[in-house]
């Protein structure tokens, strides 16, 4: 039961991520071929199906890049700075982070509620709307949980050494060539 719950902490996002751009390639080709053969059906759910699928992984790359520390930032001016200090700016970029998906989170919650009252379904698919909004608390509350992670994370690690940007890329690309250099000895 551990390595599951380990491994749903390591790897839930991504899975459902990659599962989501999977069915959206596999149902845009398929729509594609039978645009192609005019003696088969049209497929009018396939593009509102694809579109609601992107927005699901939107929501579900918030908690994935802050899990991840993949979120876009201006590298250059932490590197600049002492290490005590970046250490502190990511944990206070994580706190703003965390309270802000929070807030995002809990203010999604009556969207959702409207929606639901609502009945709205949508055109092609007639899925009730909900369906698709109830990924807004989903993907926030899930940011906001890696959020904590991170926090804790940075605290339980704040005596070790943080990379810089040239570093860190420095660092990626070694482990690169290695896995790179491995898979080649491998095919051998």
């Amino acid at each position: 039961m551990k390595s599951f719950i380990k491994w749903f902490d390591d790897h839930f996002e991504e899975t459902l991520l990659v599962i989501l751009l999977i069915i959206i390639a596999v149902v845009s080709i398929i729509q594609v071929f039978f645009r192609m053969f005019p003696f088969l059906p049209t497929l009018k759910w396939a593009e509102e199906f694809c579109r609601f699928a992107w927005i699901w992984s939107v929501f579900l790359s918030l908690p994935y890049t802050i899990k991840n520390a993949n979120m876009l930032r201006v590298a250059i001016l932490l590197d600049l700075m002492p290490q005590w200090l970046r250490k502190v700016w990511n944990i206070l970029v994580d706190i703003v982070t965390t309270v802000s998906m929070a807030y995002l989170g809990y203010h999604s919650i009556p969207v959702v509620q409207g929606i639901i009252t609502s009945a709205e379904k949508s055109p092609a698919m007639t899925w009730p709307m909900w369906i698709i909004y109830i990924i807004l608390p989903i993907g926030f509350f899930l940011g906001a949980l890696r959020g904590v992670q991170s926090i804790i994370h940075r605290l339980m690690h704040f005596n070790e050494k943080v990379l810089t940007t040239t570093e860190q890329t420095l660092a990626d690309a070694q482990e690169e060539a290695a896995v790179a250099v491995k898979a080649e000895g491998g095919d051998k």
